[in-house]
């Protein structure tokens, strides 16, 4: 199996982390003022990428079967097993004893998990007895 992932573990509770600034002020070519009145709010990044802490947890991609959907090696997915894993949704899959994240595909009565890389296999899990999903790739963070 092409790419794997490695887990890295649930978020520290909400009283370990503190929030940073949001500022009002969008960007557009620029850095927005550092002066506090154009502060909003702190943003906790906790609270912005996890919306069911029971159930989300994070991995970290190794591979590149899914650069077409922006998920690089190396990259930190936020997975949340409470949402349903729908047609054309990015899941975390174990296949043949192995985690995989590929787009959950499903056409004419079949169901596929494919790569978003045109290097890479389509897996028909349609008739696979062994065949687990995870849960689904809600956000994925990466260094530019």
């Amino acid at each position: 199996m092409q790419g794997k992932l490695e887990v890295v573990g649930i978020a520290a509770p909400q009283s370990s982390r503190e929030g940073l600034p949001l500022y009002l002020s969008p960007v557009k070519a620029g850095f927005p003022s550092p002066a506090d009145d154009f502060i909003d709010r702190k943003l906790d990044l906790h609270e912005y990428l996890v919306h069911n802490e029971a159930a989300t947890f994070f991995l970290r991609a190794q591979g590149d079967s899914m650069t077409g959907a922006g998920i690089h090696d190396g990259d930190l997915l936020i997975v949340d097993r409470s949402i349903e894993a729908a047609h054309d949704k990015i899941v975390i899959a174990a296949l043949d004893g192995e985690l995989t994240v590929k787009r959950l595909q499903r056409t004419k009565g079949k169901v596929f998990l494919a790569p978003e890389n045109p290097d890479y296999p389509v897996f028909d899990i349609t008739e696979r007895e062994y065949v687990y999903i995870w849960g689904v790739v809600t956000y994925v963070i990466h260094k530019l």
